[in-house]
């Protein structure tokens, strides 16, 4: 699906808006946009609104470069990429898995410069629960319902699961999540609906559509998070509407 421009400056824009139609976008094949910050750059998967919005976007921090101070009115969720993300609580290396609550505030940057993969605008309101975590801390289990898949569980609640999952090579990987789900490969590939996904690829399925994935000779590592696309939170315009 093509992006729907709002305006022309591209301040406001749907991008893969429609949750209900499958959605993919391969970041190795799409260019950087600048963001207002100098220095930071990014890659947008899915997005509603404008420099506040419900997005899932790849950004890019340049060595030295940082956000100013702000608050996530609808909470932010990250896995850094590469390089070192750091902020007044810490710095948080590649692997770092990060949830922020909505109406939590920090300053972001980087210093050696780093890449994310980062959700905004996307928690229950409800939600609270604040997550710093390296992702391979998590010790890896067997998925006793899916042979030849490893689950490395990195927040769950009754509306979501994240994790990281590693697929076998040249397996096939079923699954049909109730309440939609989306893939971010961090290494490998695997083939869905005829579609092959590298390394920083994005799928997104909307509820009740099943993957039948093909592992490639490597095997596949992704970023997993499933259950929330069964009833979206607002987007900000919705929340500044009521």
């Amino acid at each position: 699906m093509l992006a729907t421009f709002l305006c022309p400056n591209l301040l406001a824009m749907n991008l893969h808006a429609d949750f209900s139609q499958r959605a993919a976008v391969h970041t190795d094949a799409i260019d950087w946009v600048d963001s207002p910050m100098p220095g930071v750059a990014r890659k947008m998967l899915d997005r509603i609104g404008d420099e506040v919005a419900r997005a899932t976007s790849v950004v890019r921090y340049a060595p030295g470069s940082h956000f100013s101070a702000h608050i996530h009115g609808g909470g932010e969720e990250f896995l850094v990429l590469d390089g070192v993300f750091q902020d007044e609580h810490g710095d948080y290396p590649k692997g770092w898995y990060v949830r922020n609550p909505p109406h939590t505030s920090h300053t972001p940057g980087s210093d050696a410069g780093c890449i994310i993969l980062v959700k905004l605008w996307q928690f229950s309101p409800s939600d609270t629960h604040q997550v710093r975590l390296q992702a391979d801390a998590a010790p890896a289990v067997a998925d006793p319902s899916r042979p030849h898949v490893l689950v490395q569980p990195l927040h769950r609640d009754e509306r979501e699961s994240v994790r990281i999952e590693t697929w076998a090579a040249n397996q096939e990987i079923m699954l049909a999540p109730a309440g939609g789900i989306e893939f971010f490969v961090l290494d490998g590939e695997f083939s869905d609906s005829g579609e092959r996904f590298r390394a920083w690829s994005w799928l997104r399925l909307p509820p009740g559509v099943p993957l039948h994935a093909r592992t490639g000779a490597a095997g596949a590592r992704l970023w997993v998070k499933e259950g929330h696309l069964a009833q979206l939170p607002q987007s900000p315009a919705q929340a500044s509407a009521r």
